[in-house]
């Protein structure tokens, strides 16, 4: 059995773990609830230009974009695909990197041909632990997920999207359903089907079309570029918050741990304390006796 020495020094390691996973959970919350503060701020107007994409194919038939699967076509295409997968840069977040991991090694296997662009150290340093290449990694996104930075990472699948380089773009990511619910999924992001976009069939058509400037395939355009930002920016934050949900859950789980080991070592080194405590005054009262013993036979020798 331990030492009292041995217990308290564990006593002290656990109780020096405890601040610590007590402290990222505190950062975590914080950071969770500025994220979706941001999303929401943001939200209302990509969920606007959505609308306005809907109004541009109820008031101008037969409109073609690059960015859509023709009206027959259902079939996905042939050729390279790009997958844009989103991780963490940080561990201590449960099953959170590994589940993206997982998700984006289904899509790999599906369609091998597929460039991957990532965020987060966590996907760098696995892709090229396992020599798979990664085409654009995107440093300090993760911890800090920007409009901006979703521009950028729009243009650069965007460029290669509009050369031919790519022929369909996947989003892998975690989203966040609920606080206790997260799951990674992936999604096509282009080319988009016609029905995600279409208008209601209850709506009534617009007898006097508008009139689009320059053109309707460039205004359908210009929102696209905004739209697909939009997404891949919700993207990150969905992500974002997931992670931090999940580091909040491991590090409760670390506190309810600690606590329950604080305890049993607690319960331990009281054991062990009074152990030795009537050891010693066991030790004691043996030698009381001893003594006692010891004057009787002086006693009665003189």
């Amino acid at each position: 059995m331990a030492g009292i020495k041995e217990i308290k020094q564990r006593i002290e390691s656990v109780q020096q773990t405890r601040k610590i996973t007590n402290a990222m959970y505190l950062i975590a919350s914080t950071k969770l609830r500025r994220a979706k503060d941001d999303l929401s701020k943001t939200r209302p107007y990509f969920q606007a230009l959505r609308v306005e994409i809907k109004r541009i194919f109820r008031t101008a038939n037969g409109v073609e974009s690059r960015y859509f699967y023709p009206p027959d076509v259902t079939k996905p295409r042939e050729g390279t695909y790009g997958c844009l997968v989103i991780t963490a840069d940080k561990g201590l977040a449960g099953a959170y990197n590994q589940n993206v991991i997982k998700e984006a090694q289904r899509l790999l296997d599906q369609h091998p041909d597929t460039k991957l662009f990532v965020v987060g150290e966590y996907g760098r340093h696995f892709f090229k632990q396992h020599k798979i290449p990664v085409a654009k990694s995107f440093l300090y996104t993760a911890q800090n997920p920007t409009m901006d930075r979703a521009r950028e990472i729009c243009a650069l699948l965007l460029d290669e999207y509009d050369r031919g380089e790519l022929q369909e773009i996947f989003v892998v990511y975690t989203d966040m359903e609920n606080s206790l619910t997260s799951q990674a999924l992936s999604t096509r992001l282009l080319p988009f089907h016609r029905t995600y976009f279409a208008p209601p069939t209850k709506e009534k058509a617009v007898s006097d079309p508008f009139e689009f400037v320059p053109s309707v395939n460039a205004v359908l355009d210009g929102m696209i570029h905004s739209y697909v930002a939009g997404f891949i920016y919700s993207a990150l934050i969905d992500s974002f918050c997931s992670e931090q949900n999940a580091r909040m859950t491991a590090m409760d789980a670390a506190n309810r741990n600690a606590e329950k080991l604080l305890g049993e070592l607690s319960l331990q080194y009281n054991r062990v304390r009074q152990a030795a405590i009537t050891q010693e005054i066991t030790e004691v009262s043996a030698g009381a006796k001893a003594q006692r013993r010891k004057h009787r036979k002086e006693g009665g020798t003189a």
